[in-house]
C-alpha cells in the first residue's frame, strides 16, 4: 500500500467515527464499559471522536507526514512491537498511527484494561482494503511480544525499568509515568477555571494530559476554582469515582491532613505532581523566577503546562485543551514518526 492509500483509509475511518454510531461501534463501546467502567460511553466517544478530529482528517495527515522522508514501499519490512497502556480509551492509538502511517508492521500487546477498541478499529480499515490486514498483528493474552525489530512501550515507572531492561538490546522509545500541571496567575476568568475543569476531570483525571497539581501564587484565593470546578460534581455520581473520592477523604480525615473539598475534589498542599483519583495536588509560588525554576526542575516529570500566561521554554496549553494533542504532540515528546524514519534509513 502506499502512503496516500494508507492516508485514505485512516481518512475514512475519520468519517465513519465522526457520524452517529452504528450497531457494530455501539456494542464495542458497550463492551468495553462492561469489562472496564472507567470507560464510560461518553469518555469512549469522546475519545473516538478527538481521534477522528484531530489524527484522521486527511489535511492533518498529509501536513504531518510531508515533514518527514517516508518511502513509498508495497509491503512492511519491518515489525515494530508496541506496548500499549490503558488508563484512558486508545490511549495508544497514536503509537498504532505512526508504525501504520510509516509503512511498517505493528505487532501489539494490548491492556487488559482496553482490547477491544484499537481490533475493531484495525478490522473496519482492513474489511475496506484487505492489504492493511498485514500491517498489524494483536497478541493473545498469554503471548510474549517478540519478533520484533524495535518497540515502543508505555508503562509506570516501575515496568519501565523492567521494560529498559527486557527491550535494551533493540531501538526502542519506553515511556514512564508523566502529568501535567497548571501554572495559576490568580487572575483567571471563571470560564478559564471551568474550562481548567475538563483539564482535570477529562476521563475522570487518569491520564497524563491531565492537570493533577496546580502551581498558585503565595495568598492565592482557591474559592473560586472550588466553586467553577463544582460544575464537574456529577462525576461523584460514578461508582468507582465516588469510592476513590470517599476512600481518600477519609485517609486525609484520620491523617489530620489539611484540603480543600468542593464534593467532588479535594485540594491538597503536597510537592508531588501525580495525585490520587478525584484529587489533586497545589503548590505555592512566590515570584515568575521561582516557579520557572520550579518547572524546569520538574520537565522530566511533566507532560502538558496549562496557563494563560507565557513560561519561557514551554509551549503552553490554553485551559480546556490538554485533552485535544495534535499528531506532533508525542507523548514524553518522544518522536515516534522520525524514530521509525531513522529505522528505515539505518
Amino acid at each position: 500500500m502506499t502512503l496516500n492509500e494508507r492516508i485514505e483509509l485512516l481518512s475514512e475511518l475519520g468519517v465513519y467515527l465522526l457520524a452517529e454510531p452504528d450497531e457494530a461501534l455501539q456494542q464495542v463501546i458497550q463492551r468495553s464499559y462492561m469489562e472496564n467502567r472507567w470507560f464510560t460511553p461518553d469518555n469512549t466517544r469522546q475519545a473516538l471522536q478527538s481521534i477522528a478530529r484531530a489524527f484522521l482528517d486527511p489535511e492533518k495527515l498529509r501536513a504531518w507526514t510531508s515533514r518527514y522522508s517516508l518511502p513509498d514501499k508495497p509491503h512492511p519490512e519491518r515489525t515494530i512491537g508496541l506496548v500499549m497502556a490503558g488508563n484512558i480509551p486508545l490511549v495508544g492509538f497514536h503509537d498504532w498511527l505512526c508504525v501504520f502511517i510509516a509503512g511498517e508492521r505493528a505487532r501489539v500487546k494490548l491492556s487488559e484494561k482496553d482490547k477491544h477498541l484499537l481490533p475493531f478499529l484495525v478490522k473496519f480499515i482492513g474489511d475496506r482494503a484487505f492489504e492493511a490486514w498485514e500491517y498489524t498483528e494483536f497478541l493473545d493474552n498469554d503471548d510474549k511480544l517478540s519478533g520484533f525489530d524495535a518497540v515502543v512501550a508505555t508503562g509506570s515507572n516501575n515496568t519501565a525499568r523492567y521494560f529498559e531492561q527486557y527491550f535494551s538490546r533493540y531501538p526502542h522509545i519506553i515511556r514512564r509515568n508523566r502529568n501535567s500541571v497548571a501554572a495559576l496567575s490568580g487572575s483567571e476568568s471563571i470560564a478559564d477555571l471551568y474550562a481548567l475543569g475538563s483539564d482535570i476531570f477529562a476521563y475522570f483525571g487518569l491520564g497524563c494530559r491531565n492537570v493533577s497539581k496546580l502551581y498558585v501564587p503565595e495568598g492565592y484565593d482557591f474559592e473560586p476554582l472550588l466553586e467553577a470546578l463544582h460544575e464537574f460534581r456529577d462525576l461523584a455520581n460514578h461508582d468507582k469515582y465516588k469510592n476513590n473520592f470517599d476512600y481518600n477523604l477519609t485517609l486525609f480525615i484520620l491523617n489530620n491532613t489539611p484540603y480543600l473539598n468542593n464534593g467532588c475534589l479535594i485540594l491538597r498542599e503536597d510537592a508531588s505532581l501525580q495525585a490520587r483519583i478525584a484529587s489533586a495536588h497545589y503548590e505555592f509560588y512566590s515570584d515568575a523566577t521561582s516557579l520557572y525554576r520550579e518547572l524546569d526542575q520538574r520537565r522530566p516529570e511533566i507532560q502538558c503546562v496549562v496557563s494563560n500566561t507565557d513560561l519561557p521554554g514551554w509551549t503552553i496549553v490554553p485551559f480546556g485543551a490538554t485533552q485535544e494533542p495534535s499528531l506532533s504532540d508525542y507523548p514524553d515528546g518522544a518522536d515516534v514518526l522520525e524514530f521509525l524514519t531513522k529505522l528505515n534509513v539505518g
